[in-house]
């Protein structure tokens, strides 16, 4: 049934706005059209409204979702952006957001692509987990979510603004163009264990780890950041994110990725550049690698 989920978005979201009596101004359905188009060209799309709501926001994502899917193929899981604070000083906003995930978006570590795989290509440090029970749908708590997922993964993002001017670009914004997922490159999981003592250690281990990005072939380091960055604790993440979807009607599936957001600043890729993200002190962990050409 995960190949329903896009269409899922768009009839729950818009299903709302009618109901609720919200005057969302969704960009046209030509407007959004123009957007995939330039996407897929890897063009610069025009922004969405800078006085965009978040309803807004919602409906346009919800149309671009469903140009998106016959694109990269079946939903695989959900991300959280804008979960770092310093990310959300960026664009002006003090909250997360949420977009969709599809299959063709996830390589394996090692993989190469273009250095211009998008308009506005960035990369970061992140982390997918896995889900194994619907019960995250009802999470409260990161342990919670560690209860009810099976992997943790380490991946890099490879995230595209799209936009004609990422200055001009806000939460909403963000939100409109699906929270910018493009590509991302996954490496070997972590298994979550299922002792109670042990789930707690990897729940203390992921909030005090450090996390680095460095260039492979020099061993330069080019960020860090701490999984205490993503609002405290990294699966605040899908504690967040179980909240969002439920209010549009949507929840996470077992199976689903869920990307938990930057634990560095985003890096634009140069070209015959090598980066690889490590997670010190993550049990388990290792490192994920990309390759620009």
């Amino acid at each position: 049934m995960k190949h329903t989920l896009a269409a899922a978005v768009a009839v729950v979201v818009l299903g709302m706005a009618l109901a609720s009596g919200a005057q969302a101004e969704c960009m046209s359905d030509a407007d959004v059209a123009a957007m995939a188009a330039a996407m897929a060209a890897r063009m610069p799309a025009a922004n969405p409204p800078q006085d965009f709501s978040e309803a807004d926001a919602s409906c346009t994502r919800a149309k671009l979702n469903k140009l998106l899917l016959a694109r990269y193929g079946t939903p695989i899981g959900y991300k959280a952006g804008l979960t770092n604070s310093n990310i959300q000083k960026r664009f002006g906003y003090d909250k997360p957001v949420w977009g969709v995930l599809y299959q063709g978006m996830v390589l394996d570590t090692g993989a190469t692509v273009d250095a211009a795989f998008g308009a506005r290509p960035l990369y970061e440090a992140d982390l997918l987990v896995r889900v194994r029970s619907e019960a995250i749908n009802r999470a409260k708590t990161p342990a919670d979510v560690m209860a009810a997922i099976d992997q943790i993964v380490p991946f890099i993002e490879l995230a595209d603004l799209a936009v004609q001017s990422t200055t001009a670009l806000n939460g909403p914004g963000v939100t409109a163009i699906n929270a910018g997922a493009r590509l991302g490159v996954k490496g070997l999981a972590v298994l979550v264990p299922q002792a109670d003592f042990a789930q707690a250690y990897l729940l203390e281990a992921l909030r005090d780890m450090t996390v680095r990005i460095t260039d492979s072939g020099t061993g330069a380091e080019l960020a860090r950041g701490k999984g205490s960055d993503i609002l405290g604790q990294p699966l605040d993440a899908v504690v967040w994110l179980a909240d969002a979807l439920a209010k549009e009607g949507l929840a996470m599936r077992p199976g689903d990725l869920i990307s938990l957001g930057s634990f560095s600043p985003l890096l634009t890729p140069k070209a015959g550049q090598s980066v690889q993200v490590s997670y010190d002190g993550l049990p388990g962990a290792q490192s994920v690698s990309v390759s620009f050409k």
